[in-house]
């Protein structure tokens, strides 16, 4: 992608330029909106979005998540009609199996079933033996009991991103990548210009979609965002012959891993014990520690051989759920992060509702459970628990 220079002028400056900044371009872009320009600092998808599982799920433990999700996965079903991508975005509904270790974890799963089925999601609660039905290899001897939903799966980040980017160019927004924003300028309360390592954009709308960076984005524009970010490490399998269609979650183990379309197992997890940051790199704790788990929870994969492994920020927000929101004090200042590691599968609705309130059009959902100042003052009542 070959950048122009820098417009003088923007009506909205997007910046990040993973799924979601992509996503909400879109959406304001298929709404009527003019002038948007995304700035993302080296390519798009180069952030969390390129380094992330790319599952999709709706087996959450709220309900503003389990709606997210649900929406979202409605979309990706017609996301490579609804975009004219050219491409494949290669959603695979094969399911997610998750896993539960103890008689504990089995009655908050039964609770997640009631609420999950209460919104629409068809998930249901499994007998170890029935989850084996489901995936051959998996050890029942370390499980209790497992759920199970058919309509979710996974796609390829990249391709998805590029459906997004692709359908968003076609309506005249702007891409400018390895365009590193350096402050935000706010006067009288309200943006009025983002300056870049390239110039400087005169606008009065500023997103920021920033991933790992949202925390450091928001300070620019002195908006105190709660989040931090914390690497998340993922290694890669050689592709082997289809052996497991859903993807194989357990919170307890700490393990996420689902087979890809081409073959490859994609396996990863937190370590309670990372410092904050923006490190991505990756070690040989994580690779032993995920091996051993992997060789316990599903045997047969601990044979394959590692082709690589990385590591990618989690945008951790203080009840785990996202921030989608303006800020009160600052006007013309958006956000979409602290996804908590989920901001790839959430993005149709991110995209979609912060480009309605950026409009200033009635949400499609409530949003007062994503709003900034829903930490203001308040003690958390509902924290997501459904996530490694």
């Amino acid at each position: 992608m070959k950048n122009k220079a820098l417009p003088n002028t923007a009506d909205v400056v997007i910046i990040g330029g993973g799924v979601s900044g992509c996503s909400i371009a879109w959406n304001l872009a298929k709404q009527g909106q003019k002038n948007i320009v995304v700035i993302e600092r080296e390519y798009l998808t180069s952030g969390a979005t390129g380094r992330c599982g790319a599952g999709v799920r709706q087996q959450w433990a709220t309900k503003a998540n389990c709606i997210l999700a649900k929406q979202s996965v409605e979309f990706f079903e017609q996301a490579q009609a609804i975009l004219e991508y050219d491409g494949d975005v290669e959603f695979k509904q094969e399911g997610y199996l998750i896993v539960s270790s103890t008689p504990e974890e089995t009655a908050q799963f039964k609770k997640n079933v009631r609420l999950q089925n209460s919104l629409g999601i068809p998930s249901k609660l499994l007998t170890k033996a029935e989850a084996k039905q489901i995936v051959p290899h998996l050890n029942t001897d370390v499980i209790d009991a497992a759920t199970f939903c058919g309509t979710d799966g996974h796609l390829n980040p990249f391709t998805m991103t590029d459906a997004y980017y692709k359908a968003a160019k076609r309506l005249g927004v702007s891409f400018y990548t390895y365009t590193t924003v350096e402050d935000i300028d706010v006067k009288n309360g309200a943006i009025h210009a983002v300056k870049t390592n390239k110039g400087t954009i005169k606008t009065d709308v500023v997103v920021n979609a920033a991933g790992g960076w949202a925390k450091e984005i928001g300070e620019m524009a002195g908006v105190d965002i709660p989040v931090f970010s914390e690497n998340h490490e993922i290694l890669v399998t050689e592709p082997v012959e289809k052996m497991q269609g859903p993807m194989v979650i357990s919170f307890s183990h700490n393990i996420y891993c689902q087979q890809t379309p081409h073959g490859a197992f994609i396996m990863g997890r937190g370590d309670k014990n990372m410092p904050k940051g923006h490190d991505v790199s990756s070690s040989w704790t994580f690779l032993d520690d995920m091996s051993k788990t992997v060789t316990t929870l599903l045997p047969p994969i601990g044979e394959l051989r590692v082709i690589r492994q990385w590591g990618g920020l989690y945008n951790i927000s203080p009840d785990h759920q996202p921030i989608i929101s303006d800020a009160k004090d600052v006007k013309g200042f958006y956000m979409a992060c602290g996804f908590s590691g989920h901001g790839f599968m959430l993005a149709p609705m991110t995209g979609l509702l912060l480009s309605e309130l950026i409009l200033g059009k009635t949400p499609s959902l409530p949003m007062e459970d994503m709003a900034l100042d829903r930490f203001e003052g308040k003690e958390i009542t509902e924290f997501e628990t459904s996530v490694v």
